[in-house]
C-alpha cells in the first residue's frame, strides 16, 4: 500500500477477468468508472458486460470519450480542467465519488432497506449503530426510546421486525410472519 501500482489500469484482460470471476451476466448491473474515460480495464470490462447481457453504466468526466459511448447509461460530470494538471484524483474523483454515493443510496432505498428517510436495514455491529437504530425505531414508530430498545431486543436486532412490532403493536413472532407473507416489503408488512 506505499506503492502506487499505475500500469494495472491498462490490463484489458485484468477487466474481463474480474468480471468473468464474478460470473457477470443478465441482471446485473456494471459500473465503469473512469475520469479520462479511456481505461483499458474499464472499457474491457464495460464491453464484456455488455456482451453477457448486464446493464452498463459509465461514469466519466467526459461524455464524448469512448467509455460514455460504450455504456448503456453515461453519467458524465463535467468538472473542467483539475487545479493540479494530469491529476484526476482532486475535482474529478471527489465528482464521482458523490455520484457512486447516490447510486448506492438510491439501489438501497429502491431494495427496500430504507423507511421514508431512515436505514431500516442495518447491520447492527456497534455500540454506535445500536443506538442509531433505536433513535431511528423512535422516530419512525412514535414510540418511546425504552419501547424501541425492547422492541429491538426482541426482533433479535432487527429494525425490520422492530419496526413492525412497534408500529402494529405485534410481538416479534407475528411481525416476522407479516414481513414473512409480504416477502419482506415493508409498507405492506406494516399495511401502509
Amino acid at each position: 500500500m506505499t506503492g502506487a501500482v499505475e500500469g494495472a489500469e491498462d490490463a484489458a484482460h485484468a477487466g474481463v477477468a474480474a468480471l468473468r470471476g464474478a460470473r457477470v451476466g443478465k441482471g446485473d448491473v456494471v459500473v465503469g468508472i473512469a475520469a479520462s474515460g479511456t481505461t483499458p480495464y474499464v472499457l474491457a470490462a464495460i464491453n464484456y458486460a455488455r456482451r453477457r447481457g448486464a446493464t452498463t453504466i459509465a461514469i466519466t468526466s467526459n461524455e464524448h470519450m469512448p467509455l460514455a459511448q460504450r455504456a448503456e447509461i453515461a453519467i458524465s460530470v463535467e468538472i473542467g480542467p483539475e487545479v493540479l494538471t494530469g491529476s484526476t484524483r482532486l475535482k474529478a474523483g471527489t465528482a464521482q465519488k458523490m455520484v457512486l454515493n447516490m447510486l448506492s443510496t438510491a439501489a438501497m432505498v429502491k431494495l427496500g432497506h430504507a423507511y421514508e428517510n431512515l436505514m431500516i436495514d442495518a447491520v447492527l455491529t456497534n455500540e454506535k449503530l445500536q443506538e442509531r437504530a433505536v433513535r431511528i425505531l423512535t422516530e419512525a414508530s412514535g414510540a418511546s426510546v425504552s419501547a424501541a430498545e425492547d422492541a429491538l431486543r426482541a426482533a433479535g436486532h432487527s429494525m425490520r421486525v422492530g419496526l413492525v412490532m412497534l408500529k402494529l403493536g405485534v410481538d416479534a413472532r407475528e411481525a416476522r410472519k407479516r414481513l414473512t407473507a409480504a416477502r419482506g416489503d415493508l409498507r405492506v408488512a406494516l399495511e401502509e
